[in-house]
C-alpha cells in the first residue's frame, strides 16, 4: 500500500516531464531576421481555446477572480528563455502546483496569456506567445486539468511587464500569466 501511495508524485513528475519533453522536441519554427536578435515570447491576438462556461460581464470579456494565494499557488508566472516555449526551472513547479489545484477544484477556470519581449516581427511573436500558452496548457492537462478549464491567448509583445530595452527588461516579459476566471453566473429559474 505504502508503494502505491508514493507512486502518485512520481507519476506526475515523470507526465510533466513527458509533456516539457515533447514540447521542446517539437519542431521549431525558421528564425526569422527579426527573431535572430531577440525574439521575445508570446502572439497577440491568438484566442486559444474558447470562452465557454466562463464568467463573462455584458461586453462579453472573461471576469477574473482571484483564485488561490497560498505557496507556489500565488506565483502566477512562468518565464521562458529567449526564442523558447520549453518550462524551466521553478515554472515547473509553478505548473505542477496549478494543475494540483485545477484536479482538486473542477469548476475552477485558467486563462493563459502568451507574452514575448519586443525582439522579432509582431507575427513571429504572436506565433511564440501562442507556442508558450500552449505549452503550459499541455503542461496542466497531463497532470490533470481538464481541457474545459483552460483556455489560451497570445498577446506577444504588445503587454510588457517590464519597459526597457536591455535583457533585465526582456527576461520579463518572455512569460505566461496564470489567470484565474470568476465562476460563471448561476443560471437564473
Amino acid at each position: 500500500m505504502a508503494e502505491k501511495l508514493s507512486m502518485g508524485p512520481v507519476l506526475s513528475a515523470m507526465l510533466l516531464a513527458a509533456a516539457l519533453t515533447m514540447a521542446a522536441c517539437s519542431s521549431k519554427p525558421p528564425v526569422h531576421p527579426e527573431a535572430g536578435a531577440g525574439s521575445g515570447a508570446n502572439a497577440e491576438g491568438a484566442a486559444g481555446a474558447g470562452a465557454a462556461g466562463a464568467g463573462v460581464n455584458a461586453s462579453g470579456a472573461e471576469e477574473e477572480a482571484a483564485g488561490p494565494q497560498a505557496g507556489l499557488l500565488a506565483i502566477r508566472l512562468v518565464y521562458f528563455d529567449f526564442d523558447s516555449a520549453e518550462i524551466k526551472g521553478q515554472g515547473v513547479e509553478v505548473v505542477a502546483a496549478h494543475a494540483k489545484y485545477l484536479v482538486a477544484n473542477p469548476a475552477t477556470r485558467v486563462r493563459l496569456e502568451g507574452h514575448t519581449d519586443e525582439r522579432g516581427s509582431r507575427e513571429y511573436n504572436i506565433g511564440l506567445g501562442e507556442r508558450r500558452a500552449q505549452s503550459v496548457r499541455r503542461a496542466l492537462m497531463l497532470l490533470g486539468a481538464t481541457d474545459g478549464q483552460i483556455s489560451t491567448v497570445s498577446y506577444g509583445e504588445e503587454r510588457p511587464a517590464a519597459p526597457g530595452h536591455d535583457e533585465a527588461a526582456w527576461a520579463k516579459n518572455r512569460r505566461v500569466e496564470i489567470v484565474y476566471l470568476a465562476a460563471p453566473p448561476a443560471p437564473k429559474q
